[in-house]
């Protein structure tokens, strides 16, 4: 099906899979657009799909207790993205996803990755790796709000995310950083 190419590289470069076995994985999967700043799943409502992204990138944004927007996370193409916690346990969402560009995604419907699990003969070590690289990427993001300064977050920014900051905006930016915008131009400055 069109739009699924590069999920299938993605699974044949994690685990051993046959063509038929991803056949069936993606059979009720569908291929859909997002126009930039338009929200895939939202706060508050059970996510029962994880996206797969074709093309574009998206934010993982949280409103705060005073009802500010705060950027948690971004993910890039061939990266799956969802609620992972509260799709796991079938509670409301915490996160909102939201297209920073014009993007494509395959969204794997709850019963497709169930599906996988029991059809997939390596449905199960595929679920934990997606697992393992989440639970390791939200480490790193504690570690690194904690244990470095600002200026180090900055620097380790591109490395995670290449080009961001000719994909999001800069008070975005600032936000997963964790600092002020006005913060965030000296940083940058200090960077020529």
């Amino acid at each position: 099906m069109p739009g699924q190419e590069a999920i299938r590289t993605v699974m044949h470069q994690m685990i051993d899979v046959s063509e038929a076995e991803l056949d069936g994985f993606l059979e009720n999967c569908i291929v859909q657009h997002f126009p930039a700043k338009s929200f895939l799943s939202r706060a508050g409502q059970i996510p029962n799909e994880i996206f797969f992204i074709n093309k574009g990138i998206l934010r993982v944004l949280c409103l705060g207790a005073d009802g500010e927007e705060h950027s948690i996370h971004f993910a890039l193409e061939h990266q799956f993205i969802a609620d992972y916690s509260h799709f796991i346990q079938r509670q409301p969402a915490m996160y909102s996803l939201q297209a920073l560009e014009d993007t494509e995604v395959v969204i794997l419907p709850r019963r497709q990755i169930d599906w996988g699990y029991e059809n997939l003969q390596e449905g199960q070590r595929m679920g934990r790796l997606i697992a393992e690289y989440y639970f390791i990427y939200q480490d790193h993001r504690l570690n690194n709000q904690y244990l470095r300064s600002p200026k180090e977050r900055y620097d380790q920014l591109n490395s995670i995310f290449p080009n961001i900051h000719q994909r999001v905006p800069q008070h975005m930016i600032a936000s997963y950083l964790g600092v002020s915008s006005v913060h965030l131009s000296r940083l940058k400055k200090t960077d020529l």
